[in-house]
């Protein structure tokens, strides 16, 4: 029994709530997470309604494999380009190059330390204390960067030992934090962008109809089985009409697959024996945080332009693994020669903005045809 199968024996299990009798609402209050101006639960208009205002980005977020990556090679950038003017041959200027980098390379790596670690402590001083605490972070870590290669000689710091490396630290400390102010600028906008896509791409009215559809057809034939299919459509649905306030929440790799498995329940009770799912799951690659119905909208893909449109249907398989630290999700699903309905590509670009928002360059998003399989294949730091 699956974790899926198992929620809906808990589910039955349960006592049955009482039924509210007609017109006689005004004696039920709405319950958290309900709306009070209908007799529904939360809709995705009461959601946008009540969300509020989403906190800017932090300045200081530097924890990401990108913003080292990048802050390393402005640095190095740098030196590389103030060595031209002193060296005489391309030798010397390869050995002040490594001279100075024996001196950026402990100075960034701890600036960027510290900013981490006191990202949230520092994106709530004011935007001149912000400046202030990059700068003197900068001209800190500069100097104990110097000290730290003072012993190997006086020649690897110049005949100002303490001032210059004070003095270079605070300026390229100023700089990367305004390319940082720059960076959470721009992000908003993105991350705003980002939204509304995926909030376009959440499960479409055509899947409701269609459940729906499959419900009433269950309800005398096989009332559990209607009854699991109307459990795994709130489920869904729970989801899709969740929280869309912070761009940023993330859910467990785990969760995704259930959800999507959910998904899948009930298009095969649609398409019968011509949808065929496989599934190969790694428990380790479940751990890994990716954001909320990232999966969802790949498989929905993989049914409506791999399998719907072939008379015998096709097979999906999903794939999850962990390899050298990193989750491997892969979803595979078999295309027909005839062309499948023409697609906007919203659901494509919207998983991969959404991957680089969350991980930057540490999440990898790939999709391809291989003959007469799709596949898409998505990686992704397995702790974040």
């Amino acid at each position: 029994m699956n974790r899926v199968e198992a929620t809906r024996a808990e589910r039955r299990a349960a006592p049955k709530p009482a039924r509210i009798p007609a017109g006689d609402r005004s004696a039920y209050p709405p319950s958290e997470g309900q709306s009070a101006s209908t007799g529904f639960g939360t809709t995705l208009f009461d959601v946008a309604a009540t969300a509020e205002p989403k906190a800017p980005p932090l300045v200081f977020d530097v924890c990401h494999v990108g913003v080292v990556l990048r802050t390393l090679l402005l640095v190095h950038g740098v030196v590389a380009v103030g060595m031209l003017f002193e060296a005489a041959t391309p030798a010397a200027w390869l050995a002040g190059v490594a001279t100075g980098a024996a001196v950026a390379m402990p100075a960034v790596l701890l600036w960027l330390v510290a900013a981490c670690g006191m990202k949230r402590t520092l994106g709530r001083l004011p935007i001149a204390g912000q400046w202030t605490a990059a700068i003197g972070l900068g001209v800190l870590a500069a100097l104990i960067g110097a000290l730290l290669v003072g012993p190997l000689g006086r020649e690897l710091i110049g005949a100002n030992p303490l001032l210059a490396p004070a003095v270079a630290g605070g300026c390229i400390a100023a700089a990367v934090f305004f390319w940082l102010r720059l960076r959470a600028q721009a992000l908003l906008p993105a991350e705003t962008a980002a939204r509304l896509a995926e909030l376009q791409s959440r499960i479409r009215p055509h899947f409701l109809f269609n459940t729906l559809n499959t419900a009433l057809a269950l309800v005398r034939v096989d009332p559990g089985r209607a009854e699991g299919v109307l459990e795994d459509l709130a489920e869904l649905f729970r989801v899709a009409l969740g929280d869309a306030s912070d761009p940023a929440a993330s859910v467990t790799l785990a969760e995704e697959v259930e959800l999507a498995q959910r998904y899948l329940a009930i298009e095969q009770i649609r398409f019968g024996d011509r949808l065929k799912v496989q599934w190969e799951l790694d428990p380790e690659a479940g751990g890994a945080r990716v954001p909320p119905l990232i999966l969802q909208p790949l498989v929905e893909n993989a049914v409506r332009h791999g399998i719907e449109p072939i008379d015998a249907g096709g097979t999906i398989r999903v794939r999850t693994r962990v390899k050298m630290g990193r989750a491997l999700l892969t979803i595979a699903n078999t295309v027909g020669t005839a062309p499948s309905r023409p697609g906007s590509g919203i659901a494509l670009k919207n998983v991969r903005e959404r991957l680089r928002l969350m991980h930057d360059l540490a999440a990898q998003f790939e999709a391809r045809r291989e003959g007469e399989v799709w596949r898409v294949q998505i990686v992704v730091p397995l702790v974040s």
